[in-house]
């Protein structure tokens, strides 16, 4: 289970689901499009860090011996 969520959480595939899905409900609340387009590139971001820490802590506990 737990690692169907890290792979879900790193793969560039699932945030860009959630941006395909946000994007549209902001814009469907009010917000311009270039607002919509911020929150975007906002997720993006945010993935990639989130992608960025996971990664590196399964690099560091693979080293460490762990699972």
């Amino acid at each position: 289970m737990k690692s169907k969520i890290i792979n879900k959480l790193t793969s560039r595939k699932f945030w860009v689901a959630v941006v395909g899905f946000v994007t549209p409900l902001v814009i469907a609340f009010g917000a311009s499009e270039t607002t919509a387009t911020e929150i975007a590139g906002i997720i993006m971001s945010g993935a990639s860090v989130i992608a960025y820490i996971i990664g590196e802590g399964l690099v560091d506990s693979k080293q460490n011996g762990g699972e």
